[in-house]
């Protein structure tokens, strides 16, 4: 399945076009490297987003075309979740 459509059907992204434009610019990687929207996605492959404060890490444990929204949880599994703090920003 299509990275773009994965991150989309797994409910990790809420539109398939936010999937593309993260991974156009270069801040999606699949095992390690920078990924594009049409890549390749297998059961197993660890998927790293940065998106806002946030850099998500999550292995896919299962691959559908349809999932209810109930179901969506259970394509992948949360590896690391680290917030990121800018310079300039205080908490």
């Amino acid at each position: 399945m299509r990275l773009d459509k994965y991150l989309k059907t797994a409910r990790i992204l809420k539109r398939r076009t936010v999937s593309k434009e993260l991974a156009d610019q270069q801040r999606v990687y699949v095992n390690g490297r920078i990924a594009k929207p049409s890549t390749d996605v297998k059961e197993g492959d660890l998927i790293k987003v940065i998106f806002g404060h946030r850099e998500l890490t999550v292995r896919v444990l299962m691959i559908q075309k349809q999932v209810s929204k109930h179901d969506a949880a259970s394509m992948f599994e949360v590896v690391e979740e680290t917030f990121i703090k800018k310079e300039n920003e205080i908490l």
